[in-house]
């Protein structure tokens, strides 16, 4: 079986932060690998430590105990210039010029790689139009930043990533301001280059729908638990994805693959595809429909009939039924 090769490594690590010289932690004794070629995804409710562990990694915070490894190395062994060349980060709400062009944003990934005045050489050239070309934007090469939309602009801010040329790339949320269309494209990207290229990529999320499809790995973290890791559908088929959501008052059900509702449904007695049944009881619950007189039969190919009455639309059977 195939080695994974490591990128960056957690050993029991405690993380928190300081307040009138007392120490507050928050995560302790943490454990985790972030594998090349692999999309992890960290997950958690807000306020339980998902950026103090991003801190810890990019090396602006020390942890308390344990041993943080890049490349085998402790990260505090790196300077921070050695360490930006093996670990590049995409923040949610980078701040640059909006008159920048995406080359000259791009070209910025080279930066700890060329001397005090920032000059190109042949390969940084090279390397900054590869990750144009990777990303699937070279078109935009001379186009500003202020002139793209979020979803051009975030493919920017990754192609800058890449051409820092680390094997650790770590993205804040980076789908946060985006449509369901470039969400589902940035993540698809993000995972074509981490298996392409080798890379070890972390994205911070709340996104789980997308992350459930493009994911390798998942990192979930909640309060009162370890930092759970391992394949997201080990995670659902365990039942262990539940610990996403500590309140009763939501149930991820394997069988849709989503977060719903923890709620009795009423017993509709209804006929027909078992996908349609579902998404017609789901909208007699929302309408606030508590029972069915009669069977309610879904005919083909959409229709809805109870007893001598037939509707085209939920919409229609719903009105009548508070009607009656």
């Amino acid at each position: 079986m195939k080695q994974h090769q490591i990128a960056l490594g957690g050993i029991g690590l405690q993380l928190g932060y300081s307040q009138e010289g007392l120490r507050k932690p928050l995560l302790e004794n943490l454990n985790f690998e972030l594998v090349a070629g692999e999309l992890t995804c960290l997950l958690g409710p807000n306020g339980v430590g998902k950026s103090t562990l991003i801190k810890a990694i990019l090396g602006e915070i020390s942890p308390w105990e344990g041993r943080l490894l890049l490349e085998q190395k402790p990260i505090s062994s790196y300077s921070i210039q050695d360490r930006a060349k093996h670990i590049a980060v995409v923040l949610t709400d980078p701040i640059y010029p909006g008159n920048l062009t995406v080359g000259q944003l791009v070209a910025l990934g080279r930066t700890p790689h060329t001397n005090w005045l920032g000059h190109l050489g042949e390969e940084d050239r090279t390397i900054v139009e590869k990750a144009l070309s990777d990303t699937h934007i070279g078109y935009l090469r001379d186009a500003r930043l202020g002139e793209l939309s979020d979803g051009q602009r975030q493919k920017a801010m990754i192609a800058r990533a890449l051409a820092q040329d680390g094997s650790v790339i770590v993205l804040d949320e980076p789908t946060a301001h985006l449509d369901l269309v470039n969400r589902l494209e940035i993540m698809s990207l993000l995972r074509e280059i981490s298996r392409s290229q080798g890379k070890a990529i972390l994205v911070v999320t709340h996104d789980l729908d997308i992350a459930l499809e493009t994911a390798d790995r998942f990192w979930i973290l909640n309060c009162g638990i370890p930092l759970l890791s391992g394949k997201p559908e080990d995670l659902v088929l365990s039942g262990q994805i539940q610990a996403l959501f500590p309140s009763d008052r939501y149930q991820f059900n394997v069988a849709r693959g989503r977060v719903e509702w923890s709620q009795a449904m009423p017993d509709f007695q209804i006929e027909g595809p078992a996908e349609q049944v579902y998404w017609v009881r789901k909208a007699l619950v929302k309408a606030g429909i508590a029972s069915l007189d009669q069977t309610l039969v879904i005919t083909a190919p959409f229709g809805l009939r109870v007893g001598e009455e037939s509707f085209e639309t939920l919409e229609e059977l719903i009105v009548a039924l508070k009607q009656g």
